[in-house]
């Protein structure tokens, strides 16, 4: 009976020391608005989209590579701000719908292809819904959205890891695991 209480002291002492359950999209440090979020919604434990192709930086500025990310999202599928920032761009590069939000003094996050439902210039907060995948991109015949980070410096623009920008609770793929406390005899 104390071994099976004392378990269930150390599970609850955890979740109360992790907020109980995983926060809510865009609810984080300082609140909803001041978290991270999915971009758009999957399958996995707390939303968590299918990766289909993952970063690969190019070699160099011009050098072939991958300089986002790109999650399954069928047409029509909400678009969310993963961060919070402001709008900066929503329109169409090379007849592709493209939405930009600036979420620091040098940090950029775009998403295509995106139909905008907020204009140039909106606050949004993470976890808002800014606007909707529209068609499909020729790399991604089963349809996704590119997601990409960009940050701007004295030596020109670098690309980075979008996925960098969520908390490791919302990128692991599955469950948190307990493991055995070494120490505790077990009842006999």
């Amino acid at each position: 009976m104390a071994f099976t209480m004392m378990w269930f002291t150390m599970i609850a002492a955890l979740l109360a020391g992790a907020g109980g359950a995983a926060p809510a999209p865009g609810a984080g440090p300082g609140g909803p608005g001041g978290g991270r979020s999915w971009p758009v919604s999957g399958p996995g434990p707390r939303g968590r989209p299918v990766v289909l192709r993952a970063f690969e930086p190019p070699a160099t500025g011009w050098g072939a590579g991958h300089r986002g990310v790109d999650l399954r999202a069928g047409p029509g599928a909400v678009v969310r701000a993963a961060a919070p920032g402001e709008v900066v761009f929503a329109g169409r590069v090379g007849g592709t719908g493209v939405l930009v939000l600036r979420i620091g003094p040098a940090l950029r996050i775009s998403y295509e292809p995106v139909r905008a439902a907020v204009p140039v210039g909106a606050r949004v907060a993470a976890g808002q819904r800014v606007g909707t995948v529209e068609g499909r991109l020729a790399h991604c015949p089963a349809g996704c959205l590119h997601w990409g980070l960009l940050r701007s410096g004295p030596g020109g623009d670098v690309y980075l890891d979008p996925l960098l920008l969520l908390p490791s609770w919302i990128r692991r793929p599955g469950p948190s695991r307990l493991l055995p406390v070494y120490g505790v005899a077990a009842p006999v």
